[in-house]
């Protein structure tokens, strides 16, 4: 469990953040952002900004070693057939796969990211998750993404949401963690709030939407909820947290308008993809396309 929180603390640490809880005024917000300045941002410099920043991800029942060993070729490749552009970000598979890519992956300035803690749910011994994310890490994970106990939340058990992503952090080592908070199960600015500033508190290197699965996906609302309080949580504490928006981002529009949202709410130090990213699929061909001007399909 972080320092920064002690078990008598949780409820008062989330009554001390100022971030806004009314969705009407969330909505009202986010339309304003994107009103005012998606149509600055919807150009081919951002477009490529946002390719550089996706975690290119394949969580399919199907996946296997080869289609693994392919999908890491595909990145591979890549810069040989698009010199001129940056690489996605990193890898996302299933924390068996990590020694996979981490033999087959020659490009040095992509990540290998794994989801971990019993993905997509989170429901198992906490020993388990805690046994696979060490196991991720000795295979070469980088980067961890845990979902968010949402059962021990909504029975406001929080020290024991607090823990486990304390212990999760320190299974990671020195790799980063993002603690995927499933807003569409939270649903309201109220319950993202205090999820995120659990989160923050308990050690999460970046904040996640969604894992994609079960619930509904990503939103701006509660990318811009996360946002407000990644922002706040650094004005406290002088510690940068990502944010990583997943979950049914698919086209080039929607993702200017996260990076739209992220941009106006932290500003341009967040504008790197060492603190902001895209969890997706079907998304890096669809920029891909946008840049290029006609249809590509690498990945």
């Amino acid at each position: 469990m972080s320092e920064e929180l002690i078990p008598d603390k949780y409820q008062q640490a989330i009554a001390a953040s100022k971030v806004v809880e009314d969705d009407a005024a969330v909505s009202a917000a986010v339309a304003k952002i994107i009103d005012a300045h998606f149509a600055e941002n919807n150009n081919a410099d951002v477009y490529k900004f946002l390719f550089n920043s996706i975690d290119l991800t394949t969580l399919r029942s199907v996946d296997s070693p080869s289609s693994v060993a392919r999908f890491t070729e595909a990145v591979n490749s890549f810069e040989e057939l698009f010199p001129s552009l940056g690489n996605v970000a990193a890898i996302c598979v299933y924390p068996n796969f990590a020694s996979v890519v981490r033999t087959v992956l020659e490009v040095s300035s992509v990540k290998l990211a794994c989801v971990s803690g019993s993905f997509p749910s989170s429901q198992s011994f906490e020993e388990v998750k805690i046994a696979e994310t060490s196991l991720a890490i000795a295979n070469g994970a980088d980067e961890i993404d845990i979902v968010f106990n949402l059962g021990y939340f909504f029975d406001k058990d929080y020290e024991s949401v607090c823990d486990e992503i304390s212990e999760q952090k320190e299974a990671t080592r020195d790799g980063r963690l993002k603690v995927i908070l499933e807003t569409g199960a939270l649903k309201t600015a109220a319950n993202i709030k205090k999820a995120a500033v659990l989160s923050l508190y308990s050690g999460a290197d970046f904040l996640k939407t969604s894992t994609g699965k079960e619930y509904p996906g990503a939103t701006l609302e509660a990318a811009y909820v996360m946002a407000e309080a990644i922002k706040e949580y650094y004005n406290k504490t002088g510690k940068k947290v990502g944010f990583k928006a997943s979950g049914g981002i698919r086209t080039t529009e929607d993702a200017v308008k996260y990076y739209t949202v992220i941009k106006e709410v932290l500003g341009e130090e967040w504008l790197s993809n060492e603190y902001f990213r895209i969890g997706a699929s079907s998304l890096a061909n669809a920029l891909l396309s946008s840049i290029a001007g006609h249809d590509v399909n690498h990945f």
